[in-house]
């Protein structure tokens, strides 16, 4: 308890540190894949408290290591570092400086505070048996360039292992949760997804004689409500599922029949075997439908994310230690998401816990993730570092 109370007395006085470092960060986003200034940035921080750094890690990934005085457990800390495509539209001294590009997800907070939490915790280290490893993440927002990138790239070169993490931790902010809460899950946090590519294959012919070919604008139709039919009376109301199509590409010219129309979309799950139903269901659906019609469907689920679930044990041990740095009354329960998050990856190999943090000024209306008018209030980087802090201190008990 003494240990933490130290930590939110320094988090406070960290609070400049924090906005110093997300106003930096936020006016210099970088894409997915393109993280290059950003990453050097934080390997520059990191290094000068005197951390044992690696770069390069899957493209631009930045892998930190703070060692106590003793040996004990690895806990780590994952914090992405990609921005979104969009232009700015919050008029401030801070606002973006690369046209179309923003930090709308606030990854600019995830970093801050994980830099912040790594300058707290290395005065601390001589009185903890830990190893303290903060993974900076790159392309989390994709799209994914294979198993080479992003979360599984992390992985894959083994950010978890030697010596192995005993528990992972991460939060993202929350738009409409008020600053000063956390919102937590026991178990499943945010759904799975998948890709979901539909591509009918017809014959083309002239406009005049339809009957001379296949019609895939046609078919496509048949095939979206039938899709849609099949998940309301198909699939039991009580397992959440979601099947979006977001693209949809055919035909050349208006008096000819396409020759082939191309569907993207999404498939968002809770349960692995409901994933498999569908998934198996749908392809028997449209098999018929090809059929009947003449046309060749071919439907494929490219997997994207895995289900996101934290570790239960652990979420007991990390909701016990929240409550004691933050208390109680700040603490929410978070029911599943739909939304998707590759920290998912980190999550499927060692314990994990995944959380909220509230950056909604009181009373004030939060603005959507992934909108260029989102504008989270800088008082919740404190927040944000007590729960960070105090998390991976108490978390390195035996």
């Amino acid at each position: 308890m003494e240990l933490l109370k130290e930590i939110l007395t320094k988090s406070e006085g960290l609070a400049a540190e924090l906005i110093r470092l997300r106003r930096e960060l936020h006016q210099h986003p970088e894409l997915s894949h393109q993280e290059e200034r950003t990453a050097g940035v934080v390997a520059a921080y990191l290094q000068d408290l005197g951390l044992e750094v690696q770069t390069g890690i899957a493209d631009h990934g930045v892998v930190a290591t703070l060692a106590g005085s003793r040996p004990g457990k690895t806990v780590a800390w994952r914090a992405d570092m990609d921005a979104l495509p969009l232009e700015e539209k919050v008029p401030s001294a801070w606002c973006s400086r690369v046209p179309g590009v923003m930090h709308a997800c606030g990854h600019d907070f995830h970093m801050s505070i994980g830099l912040a939490a790594a300058r707290l915790l290395s005065g601390m280290k001589e009185r903890l048996a830990v190893l303290f490893r903060f993974i900076f993440q790159p392309a989390e927002e994709g799209p994914p360039r294979g198993h080479e990138t992003g979360a599984p790239g992390m992985v894959a070169a083994g950010v978890l292992a030697d010596p192995p993490v005993a528990a992972i931790c991460a939060l993202h902010v929350a738009p409409n949760l008020e600053v000063g809460l956390i919102r937590h899950s026991p178990e499943v946090v945010m759904a799975g997804a998948d890709r979901v590519e539909l591509t009918i294959t017809g014959k083309a012919a002239h406009g005049a004689t339809p009957h001379r070919g296949v019609d895939p604008i046609l078919v496509s139709a048949q095939a979206l409500q039938q899709i849609q039919g099949f998940l309301a009376q198909r699939v039991d109301a009580r397992h959440p599922i979601i099947l979006t199509f977001g693209r949809i590409n055919g035909g050349s010219r208006f008096n000819i029949l396409a020759e082939r129309v191309e569907l993207e979309g999404s498939f968002r799950y809770l349960q692995e075997s409901v994933r498999q139903e569908v998934q198996q269901g749908l392809k028997i659906l449209l098999a018929g439908l090809a059929q009947g019609s003449g046309a060749k469907i071919e439907l494929n689920f490219p997997p994207t994310y895995p289900i996101l679930r934290n570790d239960p044990q652990l979420s007991v041990r990390a909701v016990e230690v929240l409550g004691q740095v933050l208390g109680k009354k700040h603490l929410k329960l978070h029911q599943p998401a739909m939304g998707s998050e590759d920290f998912a990856y980190y999550a499927a190999q060692v314990p994990a816990f995944y959380f909220f943090l509230g950056v909604r000024a009181p009373g004030g209306k939060g603005q959507a993730l992934h909108s260029p008018e989102f504008n989270p209030d800088e008082a919740g980087l404190v927040w944000g570092l007590k729960a960070a802090a105090g998390l991976l201190a108490a978390l390195a008990e035996p």
